[in-house]
């Protein structure tokens, strides 16, 4: 059985740093595209940051740039989400997920073929 858990959120003030974790079990997912989508409260699932099997290529979305760092560990199957400089809006329930797409990083999530169950993250102003 394929699982994703995500771990590392919680609440923090504004300008503050979370770092997020995401373990993969029952597959390796080595070959394979990953990333991290959030959903705020009345909002749709959002692409946050997605990261190349080899980890060379990452891509975020524009009000993330230069905050978050995505990155992986193949070895030890998890990747990770570093998150500086923290704001209010920056507040969701965090998904990590996998696609089965090797050799591109999809930015929807109907490409991704397998979701953890969420963390939550929540920046007080």
């Amino acid at each position: 059985q394929v699982q994703l858990v995500e771990s590392g959120g919680g609440l923090v003030q504004t300008g503050g740093s979370l770092r997020l974790s995401c373990a993969t079990s029952g597959r390796t997912f080595s070959r394979n595209a990953m990333a991290w989508f959030r959903q705020a409260p009345g909002k749709e699932h959002v692409f946050v940051a997605g990261i190349s099997m080899s980890g060379i290529s990452s891509y975020y979305a524009d009000s993330v740039k230069g905050r978050f760092t995505i990155s992986r560990d193949n070895a030890k199957n998890t990747v990770s989400l570093q998150m500086n400089s923290l704001r209010p809006e920056d507040t969701a329930v965090y998904y990590c997920a996998a696609s089965l797409r090797e050799f591109t990083v999809p930015l929807q999530g109907r490409d991704y073929n397998y979701w953890g169950q969420g963390t939550q993250v929540t920046v007080s102003s």
